[in-house]
């Protein structure tokens, strides 16, 4: 599911100005397609992510959770890549405003305040200088405080899901996360775990249930482009319930892509979908920059191009990390290299010197 929802968020995050948007209605069905994809298919994405972190920390019961062991070993696998990726994405945005590049895509580094230097840095009062990181940053803050979530699960699940669900959709701001809405699903992925729910119950069905995900995510993206730019308040509360209906379709999703062969290799990267979660933001960037300053626009050549060169790049790169530089690409990746790959690429880089 990893690798489907992250390839997914790519194209949540591929750049347009007021121009371009999608809801100005000037590509009909190709823009009905970016507000299907950006707004609403992979809009569950995050909390897909977060549901499936919140099943894996309490996998094994509530009681066999050491909080000690659990948060030294999420600090390097979640918050140490944070820090590396969002300070190295800072520098070079830094580098690049320095030299007259870029001004106006971002906040400029050079004049801002110190709070909001922190702020971009370590996403303390709001979003990181590379937005989509925001979640490990709101991740970890789940981890923090998941014996009490869990203690609350497990004592009356009904209301604490029912409240974090209200809360994920009313802008009210709680000053631990930036986004409510992922103490919702990350508490609703501790559910599923603490009450052995198997999931596994939706392959048998999986045709049916993906096909209705599908079509129900065609349904909210023609709502939103039909009612856009201003959406009824409705109509956003419905997207994140459409979470709940995220979390088995796109597990039903995943049963039917596993059966490729090309999907089963893709899924046993390990650290693949976390190096392109980590790094998209900053290519896509990148590639908007420079196609601004071509002076072309015809915005569907683009976005074409972007999602192409994004997801055909960053396997790549992947790759060459981890073969050249296997112990900074476990940092980078949170010690997501599997063993067998990290003997292997150890072994290629002996060779290539002998």
């Amino acid at each position: 599911m990893r690798i489907v929802l992250i390839s997914g968020i790519v194209f949540v995050h591929i750049p347009f100005d007021t121009d371009s948007s999608p809801f100005n209605g000037a590509y009909g069905l190709f823009d009905w397609l970016r507000v299907f994809l950006r707004d609403s298919l992979f809009r569950v994405g995050v909390p897909c992510l977060s549901a499936i972190s919140g099943y894996l920390l309490f996998r094994h019961g509530e009681a066999s959770l050491d909080y000690g062991k659990t948060i030294r070993r999420k600090t390097r696998t979640v918050l140490l890549p944070f820090l590396l990726w969002n300070t190295a994405f800072f520098l070079f945005v830094l580098l690049l405003q320095n030299r007259g590049i870029g001004d106006g895509y971002l906040p400029d580094l050079t004049n801002a305040s110190p709070r909001t230097l922190a702020t971009l840095l370590f996403a303390t009062e709001g979003a990181p200088i590379d937005l989509p990181l925001y979640f490990l940053r709101d991740l970890f803050v789940c981890i923090l405080i998941s014996p009490l979530l869990a203690m609350l699960i497990r004592r009356y699940p009904l209301p604490t899901l029912t409240f974090l669900l209200l809360l994920a959709a009313l802008p009210v701001s709680l000053g631990i996360v930036l986004r409510n809405s992922i103490l919702f699903s990350f508490s609703f992925g501790i559910y599923l775990s603490l009450y052995r729910i198997d999931l596994t119950i939706i392959d048998r069905y999986a045709a049916p249930i993906g096909a209705a995900f599908l079509a129900l995510t065609a349904l909210w993206a023609t709502g939103a482009y039909v009612t856009a730019p201003e959406q009824p308040a409705w109509l956003q509360f419905s997207r994140d319930v459409m979470v709940l209906a995220g979390i088995p379709g796109f597990w039903a999703l995943s049963a039917i892509l596993i059966k490729n062969r090309l999907a089963q290799r893709l899924a046993a990267t390990g650290g693949l979908s976390f190096w392109i979660f980590c790094a998209h933001h900053p290519v896509l960037l990148s590639l908007w920059i420079l196609w601004n300053r071509t002076g072309a626009d015809l915005y569907p050549v683009f976005y074409l191009l972007a999602a192409a060169i994004t997801l055909t790049v960053l396997p790549l790169t992947n790759g060459m990390a981890r073969s050249a530089l296997p112990s900074f690409y476990n940092l980078l990746t949170g010690s997501r290299m599997r063993p067998q790959a990290e003997a292997l690429a150890v072994a290629g880089r002996r060779a290539t010197s002998e």
